[in-house]
C-alpha cells in the first residue's frame, strides 16, 4: 500500500529542491551499492534497490514528479507505480546511469548520451587570475596570455591532406557512437559509447595534415582582456563566450571560464556585500565624544561618536560597502567596531591628570571636569576635561 512506502525523497537522500544531477547522483551511489549482481542472494539489498529505482522513476520525470510533490503516494495508486512492477518507459537516462553502473562493475567504460556525430559545442576552457580587494570592489580590467586553438590555414580544419578528404569510419559507420548490449535486472541495456575510432566525429583520416597533424587545428598564444565586474566575490568565475575549445563537426567553441581569488585586505573583511573592519578611538574621544576618522574602501569617512561610547561598539555606515553584481549603484554597507585605547607609558602630568579624573568621578574633588588648579592658556582657564581631552589624543 502506499501509505506504507518511505517519501521518494528521503529514499534517495536529497531535500524536495534538488535538482536533476543531485537526483541522478543519489540515485547512481544506492544502485551501485544495492546492485544484485554485487549482493547475490541478498534480498534486503534487492529490496532496497527496487526501492531506489522506483524513487528516481517518479522524481526524475517531470510530470510525475509534480504529482507526488501534489498528491503524495496516492498520485500512483491503482498500478502506477509499485516495487517490481513500476513503470520505467519515458525514463531517457536510465540507459546512461546503468551504462555508468556496469561499466564501474565490470570494466566498461562510461556511455555518452550524444545521439549523433552532428555539431557540437566544444569543451570550456578553465583558468584562473588574482585580484586585490579593492579590484574586487570597484571592478577591474585584466589580460590573459593563453594558449588556444585555431582553424589551421593549410586543411581548413578538416584535419586531412591538401588534396585529400576525410573517409567515414568503418566502425560506428560515421555515427560517432557504438551501441553495446548488456543483461541486467531489467533485462537487455544498451549502452552507448563514443566510437573509439573516430572519437565522435564519424570520419577517420588516413593522410593527416602535415601542420595540424590532424587535429584540424593550430595552437597559438593570444591575449584576451577580461572585465571583471563590480563586486565579484572569491571563487566565483567570469564566464566569455566563444574563447574555449573549438566545436567538433561545425559546431561553436565552447567558452573561456576564469574564476577569480581576491587577496585579502590588511583591514577589511568581507561578507556578502557588507564589509566589516575595526577603528581605534583613544581613551578620551570615548569618554568625551568627537569626531574620529574612519578607513573605508571610499576613503577616509568622519564620524562623530558619542560621550560614553564603549569598546567594541558597532556603527553602520550606510552604502559604503560592496557594490551588488546586478546594480552596481546598488551597495552594501560597512560596520566598524570602536575599539577603545587604554594608554600605556603615561608621563607624569598625564598620569596627574588622570588622578583628578578619577577624583572628580569619584565626587571626592568636586564636580567633574573641574580641576583643583585650573591651568591658564593664552589668558583662558582650561578645566580638567579640556586638559584630558588635549593630552590623551
Amino acid at each position: 500500500m502506499a501509505e506504507s512506502k518511505r517519501d521518494y525523497y528521503e529514499v534517495l537522500g536529497v531535500s524536495k529542491s534538488a535538482d536533476d544531477g543531485e537526483l541522478k547522483r543519489a540515485y547512481r551511489k544506492l544502485a551501485k551499492q544495492y546492485h544484485p549482481d554485487t549482493n547475490p542472494g541478498d534480498k534486503e539489498a534487492e529490496i532496497k534497490f527496487k526501492e531506489a529505482s522506483e524513487a528516481y522513476a517518479v522524481l526524475s520525470d517531470p510530470d510525475k514528479r509534480r504529482q507526488y510533490d501534489q498528491f503524495g503516494h496516492a498520485a500512483f495508486e491503482g498500478g502506477a507505480g509499485g516495487a517490481g512492477g513500476f513503470d520505467f518507459s519515458g525514463m531517457g537516462d536510465m540507459s546512461d546511469i546503468f551504462g555508468d553502473i556496469f561499466g564501474d562493475l565490470f570494466g566498461g567504460g562510461r556511455s555518452s548520451r550524444r545521439a549523433s556525430n552532428g555539431p557540437m559545442k566544444g569543451q570550456n576552457l578553465r583558468t584562473g587570475i588574482r585580484i586585490t580587494f579593492d579590484e574586487a570592489v570597484f571592478g577591474c580590467e585584466k589580460e590573459l596570455e593563453l594558449n588556444l586553438k585555431d582553424e589551421c590555414d593549410t586543411c581548413h580544419g578538416t584535419g586531412a591532406k591538401p588534396g585529400t578528404q576525410p573517409h567515414t569510419c568503418e566502425k560506428c559507420g560515421g555515427k560517432g557512437q557504438v551501441v553495446y548490449t548488456q543483461q541486467s535486472l531489467f533485462g537487455m541495456v544498451r549502452n552507448v559509447q563514443t566510437c573509439p575510432d573516430c572519437h565522435g566525429t564519424g570520419k577517420t583520416i588516413k593522410d593527416k595534415c602535415a601542420d595540424c597533424y590532424g587535429s584540424g587545428y593550430i595552437t597559438k598564444k593570444k591575449k584576451i582582456k577580461v572585465s571583471v565586474p563590480a563586486g565579484i566575490d572569491n571563487g566565483q568565475s567570469i564566464r566569455i563566450r566563444d574563447k574555449g575549445e573549438p566545436g567538433i563537426n561545425g559546431g561553436e567553441r565552447g567558452d573561456l571560464l576564469v574564476e577569480v581569488s581576491v587577496s585579502r585586505h590588511p583591514i577589511f573583511q568581507r561578507q556578502e556585500y557588507d564589509i566589516f573592519s575595526t577603528a581605534p578611538i583613544s581613551y578620551a574621544k570615548a569618554a568625551l565624544g568627537g569626531d574620529v576618522r574612519i578607513n573605508t574602501v571610499d576613503g577616509d569617512v568622519i564620524y562623530t561618536v558619542k560621550p560614553g561610547t564603549q569598546t567594541d561598539t558597532k556603527v553602520r555606515l550606510k552604502g559604503k560597502g560592496v557594490p551588488t553584481l546586478r546594480n552596481k549603484q546598488v551597495r552594501g554597507d560597512h560596520y566598524v567596531t570602536l575599539v577603545v585605547q587604554v594608554p600605556t607609558n603615561l608621563n607624569t602630568e598625564q598620569k596627574e591628570l588622570l588622578k583628578k579624573f578619577d577624583e572628580a568621578m569619584t565626587g571626592s574633588k568636586g564636580e567633574f571636569g573641574e580641576a583643583s588648579e585650573p591651568v591658564k592658556e593664552k589668558g583662558k582657564k582650561k578645566n580638567l576635561k579640556d586638559k584630558i581631552n588635549e593630552l590623551f589624543e
